[in-house]
């Protein structure tokens, strides 16, 4: 009966191009992540070149002053994506993979990023995550929407009914098929994946791999669940269209938009303005007050003493670091709104299986916005460490020559992500499975 059901299935041109058409798309989207992946590779590799072709230059032309050197050199922290990033590329389409730091106020230069064309940015990239996502759906709605509408309207059914041993079985062997015909596509789509981008077979991967399996089985129960209703043909494609409207387009949109009302961040623009102030301020003010503060910040430089009369360096980083201290309660109330959006959509994705794939695609891949986060507070501590570095070597008046400027190359994040099993895959097991059994429930009445 299979193979009699696999003919009739593939029998179908419209069935062919459709699966030849996702496929194709499917492919298009690997190439595009593998294109997204060289970009950043190159990126790091441009960014190394210049940053030692800027440090040359600068010493050279400022070899006598290295507080006026250090104004001028930035220092590179890099957040090299993983492989398992071109198949969900998330919130790296508009936050950048690399901070070009100096050792000035750090809040004016943390959100700094390349100009991009805004349309760009609107459609956004095609990447495996968006096809399994949104088009693997249209395709299973298109291959089971007339499962058992098609056998009714033809006038067959009654002739199943009196020919097979168990209704529900030859219903669930031609169901079968098509899922059979849908999970080989992805596995193609994942085979060439795993070795166009040169992924690692491991734990991430393999969340990715079963939670793209969960997924499309959801969207199977949710198509056998309308065929368990015994309506019309045009009943079940309007259903199960406007089910696909609602989960991948109206709920992530909304809750986008609620999200942005429930915790807007005002602060993105005074966390600047008071940085700026900050620092701008003190050029009018007395020195004292803001070497207070300074050492108060850090102690161990308190035996420079407080410059009473002219420009020194020692007084124009310390302005420098009032700058961040002024911005510092703002900055803090951004991050922690930004991090309660990430943390109230996922919960919220537990119940919606669209928005919690994505989200935890772009987890898993590494391109979160909890992800792009981290990498601030890396380059947080980054900057820190330069600034530290630099700052007694600058109070000291030490001699440019005396440096050695080739240690100086670009840094990377170090990474430490284990792949999250229970909550990347519970929530789409569970409902997967309250609507499966609610499906052969109804099936056992027919």
């Amino acid at each position: 009966m299979y193979k009699l059901l696999f003919r009739q299935f593939f029998k179908s041109t419209t069935i062919k191009v459709s699966l030849v058409l996702v496929v194709a798309l499917g492919i298009v989207s690997i190439l595009i992540g593998k294109q997204f992946l060289s970009k950043q590779e190159q990126t790091a590799e441009q960014i190394s070149q210049y940053q030692e072709e800027g440090i040359l230059r600068n010493v050279e032309y400022h070899k006598d002053d290295l507080g006026l050197l250090l104004y001028y050199l930035r220092f590179a922290l890099i957040n090299q994506p993983e492989n398992l990033a071109g198949l969900s590329i998330g919130q790296s389409d508009i936050n950048p993979n690399v901070q070009n730091v100096t050792i000035l106020n750090l809040e004016g230069q943390k959100y700094d990023t390349d100009l991009i064309n805004p349309v760009s940015l609107q459609s956004g990239n095609l990447d495996l995550g968006f096809v399994i996502i949104c088009l693997f759906p249209l395709l299973i709605i298109t291959l089971t929407y007339n499962l058992l509408s098609e056998e009714t309207e033809n006038g067959t059914w009654r002739l199943v009914a009196v020919q097979a041993k168990s209704k529900i079985a030859f219903l669930l062997a031609k169901f079968s098929v098509r899922v059979i015909a849908i999970y080989a596509a992805l596995g193609l789509l994942f085979f060439i994946a795993k070795f166009v981008l040169s992924i690692p077979f491991n734990g991430a991967f393999l969340v990715f791999v079963l939670l793209s399996v969960l997924y499309i089985a959801f969207w199977f129960a949710l198509s056998l669940l309308l065929v368990s209703l015994k309506q019309s043909s045009s009943f079940n494609i309007l259903s199960l269209l406007s089910s696909w409207l609602v989960l991948v387009i109206l709920l992530p949109a909304g809750l986008n938009n609620y999200m942005t009302n429930k915790y807007p961040v005002p602060e993105a623009l005074s966390t600047i303005i008071k940085q700026r102030d900050g620092y701008h301020e003190k050029w009018d003010m007395e020195k004292r007050p803001t070497m207070e503060r300074f050492y108060a910040d850090y102690p161990q430089f308190k035996k420079y003493g407080f410059p009473k009369e002219g420009f020194t360096w020692l007084w124009y980083y310390a302005m420098q670091q009032m700058g961040d201290d002024e911005a510092k309660e703002d900055s803090d109330a951004m991050k922690s709104k930004i991090l309660q959006r990430e943390k109230t959509s996922q919960l919220i994705g537990w119940l919606i299986p669209t928005i919690h794939t994505q989200l935890t695609f772009n987890n898993i891949a590494g391109t979160s916005l909890g992800d792009h986060m981290n990498f601030l507070d890396a380059t947080n501590q980054f900057h820190e460490k330069m600034r530290l570095y630099f700052y007694p070597k600058i109070f000291e008046k030490q001699d440019v020559q005396a440096e050695n400027w080739n240690q100086f190359k670009p840094e990377y994040v170090a990474k430490k992500k284990e792949a999250d099993w229970l909550n990347g895959l519970l929530p789409v097991v569970l409902i997967t499975l309250l609507i499966s059994a609610i499906s052969m429930i109804r099936l056992q009445k027919i």
